[in-house]
């Protein structure tokens, strides 16, 4: 679910685009200008999990009027031993990093269905237990001390409000689902951490709106044509790059974003961030079946976080997949993989603990 190569130059992927992670956002905005429009990153083509199977045997679940929806979780069952072991290990990488003076910021986003269930095909339907995941997990965090953002909150008021949440055949969240995300997130680290490095004015500034005619990635990657057209072509909301903005930002970052594919700059998050901070934010992202701990550890291990690391450091992670630890064979490619142990070897390594 989420592709950046960490360390490469901009390059194109025609028609998608890979971006150079830890750039500053400013130049990462103003590079996807000069190329032209940007397609959204799409996820690679992951197996599907064995608790989708339960559910469906197909990736993407074709629902009514056109809804696509990815079978990343189940519709029926929560694991939480499965939970509580991803809370523990989200619980030390939150104590490591206070150790050396940065704050986490663990961002979990809802599943799709909790705000289209009535859109899913026929026959398929939440359970009681799964329409309280999203719930169950940030308690589970909450007890071992981790507080988090109740994000399902805050993209349910942009839903009761009459906007969407989630493309109807993406898989990824709207602009205005990001932005209400992102201020709501901004508002809790400006609280927490009110001393923010930087100057004033050094956030970015917001381009204007655009929209995109296209097919959406669970359309485009995972359905045979015949399909595909009877699904249609929908419309995307994306912001220019605004023409205030240089070709470079200038001094440290106080905020990172690490996560996948719905933190990539198309969608609005990183930059909606920065303004509403009015500080730098800096984004690592990749999409495919990589899985959250991985993207972790390659920006903790990276050269930008040993020589400026950041106050405050935002680590995205999706419902329907928390349980799925970084031992989780199927789930993530095979260069993810490691015992929870290992994960937190290479934790406390990065970290000099």
């Amino acid at each position: 679910m989420i592709d950046m190569d960490t360390h490469s130059p901009l390059e194109s992927t025609s028609p998608r685009r890979r971006l150079r992670a830890r750039l500053p956002l400013l130049a990462v905005l103003c590079a996807l200008a000069g190329a032209g429009a940007a397609h959204a990153q799409a996820p690679a083509k992951p197996t599907p999990p064995a608790a989708a199977a339960k559910d469906d045997s197909a990736i993407v679940l074709v629902g009514k009027d056109g809804w696509l929806f990815p079978a990343w979780g189940s519709l029926s069952d929560v694991d939480m031993q499965a939970v509580d072991a991803s809370t523990r290990l989200i619980a030390e990488a939150k104590a490591r990093l206070a150790a050396r003076g940065v704050r986490l910021e663990l961002l979990l986003l809802p599943d799709k269905v909790l705000f289209y269930e009535d859109r899913l095909p026929d026959g398929k339907v939440v359970s009681a237990s799964v329409e309280k995941r999203y719930d169950m997990q940030r308690d589970s965090l909450r007890k071992a001390g981790v507080e988090a953002l109740d994000a399902r909150k805050v993209l349910a008021g942009v839903h009761a409000a009459g906007t969407d949440v989630f493309y109807r055949s993406d898989q990824h969240w709207t602009q205005a689902a990001a932005d209400a995300t992102a201020d709501a997130l901004a508002a809790r680290i400006k609280q927490a951490v009110p001393n923010l490095a930087g100057e004033p004015g050094s956030g970015t500034p917001l381009g204007k709106e655009t929209r995109e005619r296209r097919y959406g990635d669970l359309a485009e990657l995972f359905l045979p044509p015949e399909q595909r057209a009877a699904v249609g072509r929908e419309t995307f909301t994306v912001r220019r790059v605004a023409e205030s903005q240089g070709l470079l930002d200038s001094g440290k970052a106080p905020v990172h974003v690490t996560g996948h594919s719905m933190v990539q700059p198309y969608f609005g998050f990183p930059q909606k961030l920065s303004n509403a901070l009015d500080r730098p934010v800096t984004v690592n992202w990749k999409a495919g079946n990589v899985g959250p701990w991985i993207m972790l550890l390659e920006y903790l291990e990276s050269d930008d976080f040993r020589t400026n690391p950041p106050q405050v450091l935002v680590w995205q992670m999706f419902e329907p997949v928390y349980g799925f630890g970084p031992q989780a064979q199927g789930q993530w490619d095979n260069a993810s993989i490691m015992t929870p142990q290992q994960w937190t070897a290479r934790l406390n390594k990065a970290l000099g603990q």
